[in-house]
């Protein structure tokens, strides 16, 4: 017998259509706010992975450059580790004070390490000062990035449309695959233009500063949102306040759990593909830096393209269906794809391309499935803790892992990694029941 899900399989009705957002030019600036946000998420990771190569030896110690590298993806992860603090903390506040003041605040905190980063100074001026100021804003940057994550996903999925939300919930990754493509290019520009002593010097900089000037007006943009009509609605109810969102979340630990899982298969590999493929290009395959820059600009613009696409396909076959596709797909290909790589810059992009073509089966409808498996009152943190830890195993060890067995020469190991993760999310998802065309509006659902 399948597990119950924390939503009444109540199914979309015109009344429920209508109340499930506001007017559709309130939705879709509501839409433009909450991307904008989620794209100065996607710019963070992918920029400081991008250019892990230039400043490594700038932060730590440059007489050791293997380690240098290694210590930037060391902080790197330790972005992740704090995730699950985030969760709870803005988790909690956008069930307890809306999803709007949560957004602002996740904002805030990002944009604060943004200027940390593009200030922070150099081994030879503070030592291991440098470091420190590196993993402060790292661990800034990680305690918002939840935040924003369980936020938008629950902001975008209450405002959407009902019967398109799948289609609506693939604008996050959009825009956070839109932002990687920025990065990507700006890395690409400043490589192809700047000598290597002033790129490593001081040119690594410049794209943390723009991911600063665009954090502030991302937040200037943000104070104009409207609260999402779930949550309205929720706090019409009184759910809100009278009830203790941990307390409460207990009850749909089962929905945790799967959320967890989900995350695990495809975490891993969307920072392997989509984040950190780059440096591997450049650092283990050997690859040119420009050329391996403009392959991930490639593959990230097709698989950007590619997102709107299978959203709509899962509000037609619905989530299950696209995660099975997935879970197939991957299992069958990372190894080949991974070989593919290895063949230089066409096979690299190639590659790259597949694979996160596969991943936007998935990617553009997290928002949609994992919003649908809780009720209003529980739904940010329900999203934000089981996301957060599943990121602090998976995501954040990835660029040191695939590093790590590059180096050893056992690169072979990682794929079949990949493979195992997607095959055991097709298997979660085998056991969830479909949640499309289930209503979000919902405030009360089964117990676990």
């Amino acid at each position: 017998m399948q597990p119950t899900i924390p939503v009444h399989p109540q199914k979309i009705t015109a009344q429920t259509a209508a109340r499930s957002g506001g007017a559709a030019p309130e939705r879709k600036k509501s839409l433009v706010g909450v991307s904008l946000g989620n794209a100065l998420e996607g710019y963070d990771w992918a920029v400081y992975a991008v250019f892990a190569p230039f400043f490594a030896t700038q932060v730590f110690n440059p007489s050791h450059a293997t380690s240098a590298l290694l210590s930037t993806f060391v902080v790197f992860g330790a972005g992740f580790l704090v995730r699950p603090f985030g969760g709870m903390l803005f988790g909690w506040w956008a069930d307890k004070f809306g999803r709007r003041s949560s957004l602002l605040g996740a904002i805030g905190f990002a944009t604060i390490g943004m200027l940390l980063i593009a200030s922070v100074p150099t081994y030879d001026v503070a030592g291991i000062g440098a470091g420190a100021v590196l993993l402060l804003a790292r661990l800034l940057q990680g305690l918002a990035h939840t935040g924003e994550v369980a936020s938008a996903y629950t902001y975008v999925a209450e405002v959407a449309p009902a019967r398109r939300r799948g289609l609506w919930s693939s604008a996050i990754y959009v825009s956070f695959t839109g932002a990687i493509i920025a990065a990507t290019l700006i890395a690409a520009l400043l490589n192809s233009t700047l000598p290597a002593d002033a790129m490593t010097s001081w040119g690594w900089r410049v794209p943390f500063i723009i991911g600063f000037a665009f954090g502030i007006v991302t937040l200037v943009m943000r104070r104009r949102m409207p609260e999402s009509h779930a949550y309205e609605e929720m706090v019409e109810d009184s759910v809100a306040g009278d009830k203790r969102v941990f307390a409460s979340l207990w009850r749909y630990r089962s929905s945790g759990l799967r959320v967890f899982l989900i995350m695990a298969s495809l975490s891993a590999l969307y920072y392997a593909w989509g984040v950190s493929s780059t440096t591997w290009a450049i650092k283990a395959l050997g690859i040119d830096a420009t050329q391996a820059l403009w392959a991930g600009v490639a593959a990230l613009t097709v698989s950007m393209v590619a997102f709107p696409f299978a959203g709509a396909l899962s509000d037609r076959i619905g989530r299950r269906g696209n995660f099975f596709l997935f879970g197939i797909g991957v299992g069958v290909l990372a190894y080949p794809m991974d070989l593919l790589a290895q063949q230089g810059a066409v096979g690299f992009a190639t590659a790259m391309t597949v694979m996160l073509l596969l991943f936007t089966l998935v990617g553009s409808i997290l928002p949609a499935l994992l919003s649908e498996l809780f009720p209003t009152e529980v739904r940010a943190t329900g999203i934000a803790i089981p996301y957060a830890l599943s990121a602090v195993v998976f995501a954040g060890t990835t660029p040191y892992l695939q590093q790590w067995l590059a180096e050893r020469g056992h690169p072979e190991v990682f794929p079949v990694y990949l493979s195992i993760a997607a095959v055991v999310g097709a298997i979660v998802m085998y056991f969830t029941p479909e949640t499309k065309g289930t209503s979000i509006m919902v405030t009360e659902g089964p117990r676990s």
